[in-house]
C-alpha cells in the first residue's frame, strides 16, 4: 500500500534586536530512496536569498544560504509531496563473523563507533554482549530496537536537543530523538551498523484522504545486516507508508532540520510546526 503526503514544514527565528547576518543550512528535503520518492519540494526564505543546494556526506539534500543584511525574524518553510511505500528488504542473513571482517568494519567505521551524542556505557555493552552470543545478526537488531523501547517512558521536557544516550538513559524518559540515539548506542556496541534516520510520521494509521494533522519531526533508526533495515524505537510500528525519511547520519547532529549561527543578540525565540496532509 502506497500513500502520498505533503508536508509543510516552517521554522521561524525572532531576535529581539536585529542580527546582523546569518548563516544556515536547512536538511528539509526528503529523499527519494527505497519505498519513497519525491514528487514536488519548495524551500521559501525571508528574508529572500538564493540557498546553494547540494548533497552532504550521509546523502542528505543540503539548502546552505546566508543572510547579509539586518533582520528580525528568519523564517524558512519547506513544503513537499511525497509518495510513500514499506520498502520490501530481504536481510541477506550474513553472520557475526562476516560483520566483523576487516573490510566490513573499515567501511562503515564511523557507524559502529560512538558519536557526538550515542556513547559507550559497559551496561550497554554487556547487553550488546548477550544478545550477540544468542542470536543472529537481525534478530539481535530488532532485539535492540525493542530494548531502547524499554529503557525510555516518552516524556517531554525530560531531555533536550544535546542529549546524550547515556543522559536519556539515567533520565529514563525522553523523546524520539532519544529513544534513536538509545538504540544506536546498543546496535554499534555490538558490531552492527546503524544510523540515525530523521524524517516525520503521520500519526493517523488510517487518515483519511485530504486529513491534515499538526505533527512534528520525527526520529528511527536503520541498521546493516547485509541489507538496510529500518525500525522505529519510539512506536515499535513498521516504518512503512506513514514514515517520510529527510536525512542520515551518526546522529542527531549530523540531520539538524535548520542549523547555522547568526551575529546578534544573545536571546531568540524559536517557532516551529509541522502539518502532514494526506494526499492519496
Amino acid at each position: 500500500m502506497s500513500w502520498r503526503m505533503r508536508v509543510r514544514h516552517h521554522t521561524g527565528y525572532a531576535y529581539p534586536t536585529p542580527a546582523r547576518s546569518s548563516y544556515n543550512e536547512a536538511r528539509m528535503t526528503p529523499m527519494t530512496s527505497g519505498g519513497q520518492h519525491l514528487l514536488e519540494m519548495s524551500l521559501d526564505i525571508t528574508p529572500g536569498t538564493s540557498p546553494l543546494r547540494y548533497v552532504d556526506y550521509w546523502g542528505t539534500v543540503v539548502h546552505a544560504f546566508d543572510v547579509h543584511q539586518p533582520h528580525t525574524s528568519l523564517t524558512v518553510t519547506a513544503t513537499a509531496v511525497v509518495e510513500t511505500a514499506e520498502a520490501v528488504a530481504d536481510p541477506a542473513r550474513i553472520g557475526w563473523t562476516e560483520l566483523r571482517r576487516s573490510r566490513v568494519r573499515d567501511r562503515f567505521t564511523e557507524l559502529v563507533s560512538p558519536s557526538r551524542y550515542v556513547v559507550s556505557e559497559p551496561e550497554v555493552s554487556a547487553v550488546g554482549a548477550e544478545l550477540a552470543a544468542t542470536l543472529a545478526p537481525v534478530e539481535a537488531g530488532r532485539q535492540a530496537v525493542h530494548w531502547a523501547h524499554d529503557q525510555l517512558d516518552y516524556e517531554r521536557g525530560t531531555t533536550e536537543v544535546h542529549t546524550t544516550s547515556a543522559q536519556a538513559r539515567s533520565a529514563r524518559g525522553g523523546v524520539c530523538q532519544d529513544y534513536t540515539h538509545v538504540a544506536l548506542a546498543l546496535l554499534r556496541s555490538m558490531h552492527l551498523p546503524a544510523r540515525y534516520v530523521s524524517g516525520y510520521v503521520h500519526s493517523t494509521r488510517d487518515a483519511a484522504i485530504g486529513e491534515q494533522t499538526s505533527g512534528e519531526s520525527h526520529a528511527w533508526v536503520e541498521f546493516w545486516a547485509g541489507t538496510w533495515l529500518p525500525f522505529d524505537p519510539t512506536s515499535l510500528a513498521p516504518v512503512a507508508e506513514r514514515h517520510i525519511a529527510v536525512a542520515r547520519g551518526r546522529d542527531y547532529a549530523d540531520v539538524r532540520p535548520l542549523s547555522g549561527i547568526y551575529r546578534g543578540p544573545k536571546s531568540e525565540c524559536l517557532d516551529v510546526s509541522v502539518q502532514i496532509t494526506r494526499l492519496r
